[in-house]
């Protein structure tokens, strides 16, 4: 970074959580099980046997934590509501689990943070699932239910909704791979809970539309951008359109263009084409016209590229699956012969690359196919890394000094800036996380957060990164080493 560079006016700099990873009260005041309820108690599912029940106690200390974001000068906070703490086990609205949410958001509104809601992030009521889950159409009718009881509460004072988290991990990665919950293994399955999941996103967008034009709708999708190993190997130019076409397109197109890629259902029904059957059937006349119903704001996930080929490498590169005893497939069902390579290039404690130009890319890509033509609004809502962090006590206060994560903080919102630079509208980021978190089948074994929680005293340590990330809002700009060394009047260091 050679100087200092400002963000535009009204970029919105925030950070995200999700309810089951933080909330705990798992089963207090009417909640119910949800799906990582019973998943985390599956045996070798979750490393160490973690799970929810008490996570950071968000649900007691929700309060202090908003003061927290407030102290970083977060302007937005980004967090889910838990459908099984609303709606328990999908059946009749709870009161007490409401009033949660509403007391979260009048405090997020007193410390003058804008509450940005997600009304999924993975955690379907177990009793659901056990009717089919996503798999089945009931289920997208039910969420929208459910999305239109929270609107009944928190509408007058909730305006930026987002429907789904990541579709692509609560569809493929858990009906498919096995990997996340309810842990099963099949490309049917998988397809059939993607298509549901868009149903829910597109009828409930149409419902709160209907309900107040004046809000802010959308969708969060962790997409990708997918390099072959060699761009003249026509093996490996298949593996990243296969990549594309699997995490991205197969959610980007219907939402944005009203159709499914072709070329990916042909490679579904190569591998399996009684799953294809299974699914068109499901597919109903209008459906499409739903799920691409106008949307206002696409939230756009990065946390890494991905360097495939058509053959595997000399040497394979490290696995970002959790090391757990219970055995996963691949999420992409057109996986035969597509192999993950290594570049060289530095990696978190995930086994992620850090490649923060792909970032850019991303941006970019997204807003010339998609967005920027439909009128859509882009926000980084998540990003961020997990490294092996260690609390010290120096002078008599506690400190965690995460130089990588401050370097990949400001390197990826320097990403954004070269984005913005080309013409994005790129309007504001989120660092995943605000603080340390059950981080799904990893459970408490890894730390994405710019905020460090002791799990045995639940204290909170704002890391040298949340430092970081503070002085970026409150200077609104990324500020070269050398200019910042200058106006603190001695050597850069990260408290100042």
């Amino acid at each position: 970074m050679s100087a200092s560079r400002a963000f535009p006016e009204g970029f919105l700099f925030g950070a995200a959580t999700a309810a089951y990873q933080i909330e705990g009260a798992a089963f207090d005041d009417g909640r119910t099980a949800s799906i990582w309820d019973a998943f985390s108690r599956v045996p070798n599912a979750v490393i160490n046997a973690d799970n929810g029940d008490v996570a950071c106690d968000h649900y007691h200390r929700y309060a202090g934590d908003v003061q927290l974001m407030k102290s970083l000068g977060l302007q937005t906070y980004r967090f889910s509501t838990s459908w099984s703490r609303v709606r328990p086990d999908g059946g009749a609205l709870n009161p007490k689990g409401v009033d949660f949410y509403k007391r979260l958001v009048d405090e997020l509104l007193d410390a003058g943070i804008l509450p940005w809601l997600t009304l999924y992030h993975w955690d379907l009521p177990q009793a659901l699932q056990d009717r089919g889950g996503w798999t089945v159409r009931e289920t997208s009718d039910l969420f929208t239910e459910y999305a239109l009881d929270l609107h009944d509460a928190l509408g007058d004072r909730v305006n930026v909704w987002t429907t789904l988290n990541e579709p692509w991990c609560s569809s493929f990665l858990s009906y498919t791979a096995g990997a996340h919950a309810p842990g099963h293994y099949s490309q049917a399955e998988g397809m059939l809970a993607a298509h549901h999941l868009l149903l829910g996103h597109g009828q409930t967008v149409r419902e709160l539309r209907a309900r107040d034009s004046s809000l802010n709708l959308g969708l969060t999708l962790n997409l990708t951008v997918a390099d072959a190993v060699d761009p003249t190997n026509p093996s490996d130019v298949d593996a990243a359109r296969r990549i594309d076409g699997q995490f991205n397109r197969w959610f980007l197109e219907p939402v944005f263009r009203a159709e499914y890629p072709a070329d990916i259902i042909k490679d579904f029904r190569d591998t399996d084409a009684e799953a294809v059957s299974r699914w068109r059937a499901a597919v109903q006349p209008g459906d499409l016209d739903i799920i691409s119903t106008p949307i206002d704001t696409l939230g756009v996930n990065y946390y890494h590229g991905e360097f495939v080929g058509g053959a595997p490498p000399v040497v394979n590169p490290p696995a970002g699956d959790a090391p757990t005893q219970r055995p996963i497939s691949s999420p992409f069902p057109a996986h035969e012969n597509l192999f993950w390579h290594d570049r060289g290039l530095p990696r978190t404690n995930m086994g992620w690359e850090v490649q923060p130009e792909g970032l850019t890319r991303l941006l970019v890509h997204v807003s010339e196919e998609y967005s920027a033509q439909a009128g859509v609004a882009l926000y980084v809502t998540e990003n961020g890394a997990a490294y092996d962090d260690e609390l010290v006590v120096e002078d008599g206060e506690a400190h965690v000094h995460d130089a990588d994560r401050v370097e990949f903080v400001e390197a990826h919102l320097g990403a954004v800036l070269d984005a913005v630079d080309q013409g994005v509208d790129v309007r504001g980021y989120f660092y995943w996380s605000l603080m340390d978190n059950f981080e799904w089948a990893w459970g408490y074994e890894k730390r994405f957060g710019i905020v460090y929680v002791d799990y045995a005293t639940q204290e909170r340590t704002v890391k040298d990164s949340g430092l970081a990330y503070a002085r970026v809002i409150a200077e609104r700009a990324l500020v070269a080493e050398g200019v910042r060394a200058v106006s603190c009047g001695r050597a850069i260091d990260h408290s100042c």
